[in-house]
């Protein structure tokens, strides 16, 4: 009697963690379903057909209570992260005071995308043509979609 149970409860949870913990993989839920097989299987072996009914009845039943409960926003929001993510990936260039014809130097190799240094502000510019080594003094001549495109003095 006690490994009947002990297969349902294991079922249970491993169909649990399929739904909640790994969705798509598909071996636990697979495994947990063998497993409330199993316990059947042995309920109608041991204990007769009576026996074998109420297993699969209690089965599905604990299994549609737990899934319920399990789904509910409640639980979600129990197992959800609550923080909001208000950055932006980068500014304008013209906020960080970076205008066309202002000058720079190279913190990275240019190619063709690298940080470059301008007045203490390091930000990422592309080279228009060719590759820039680092060290190098650039200057900015087009700021296209916040884009930052640099030539070599």
């Amino acid at each position: 009697m006690a490994l009947i149970i002990s297969l349902s409860i294991l079922g249970l949870l491993l169909i649990i963690a399929e739904i909640v913990l790994i969705p798509g993989i598909f071996v636990a839920g697979t495994l947990g379903l063998a497993s409330m097989a199993g316990a059947c299987w042995l309920a109608f072996d041991n204990f007769g057909p009576e026996a074998g009914y109420i297993t699969i009845a209690a089965d599905a039943l604990l299994t549609v209570v737990c899934t319920v409960l399990t789904l509910r926003s409640k639980t979600w929001k129990k197992l959800s992260l609550h923080t909001e993510i208000d950055s932006r990936a980068d500014t304008n260039p013209e906020d960080k005071g970076i205008t066309v014809g202002m000058h720079g130097t190279t913190i990275t190799r240019l190619a063709p995308m690298g940080k470059v240094l301008f007045d203490g502000t390091a930000v990422e510019c592309s080279a228009r043509n060719g590759i820039i080594d680092p060290g190098q003094e650039v200057e900015v001549i087009l700021i296209d979609d916040n884009k930052i495109f640099v030539k070599p003095l």
